[in-house]
């Protein structure tokens, strides 16, 4: 597990800044728990906790910056 500073990545912000909002809506009227806090429990609880760990254990770029 990392712990520190995670190293940014351009390609991974940009795609997240340029996905379009018809993209999420027709993706949330397909699949009523798409985007809801807490289905990522649901679905794969080990993965969650993981995931959780590590946001807590790692700072961004732009935590450092604020």
């Amino acid at each position: 597990m990392k712990i520190g500073i995670r190293k940014p990545s351009i390609k991974k912000s940009l795609k997240a800044r340029t996905t379009r909002k018809s993209k999420r809506a027709v993706k949330s009227a397909i699949n009523p728990l798409y985007g809801k806090k807490g289905v990522g429990f649901a679905k794969d609880p080990v993965k969650s906790v993981k995931n959780s760990v590590y946001h807590k254990a790692t700072v961004g770029v732009k935590d450092i910056l604020k």
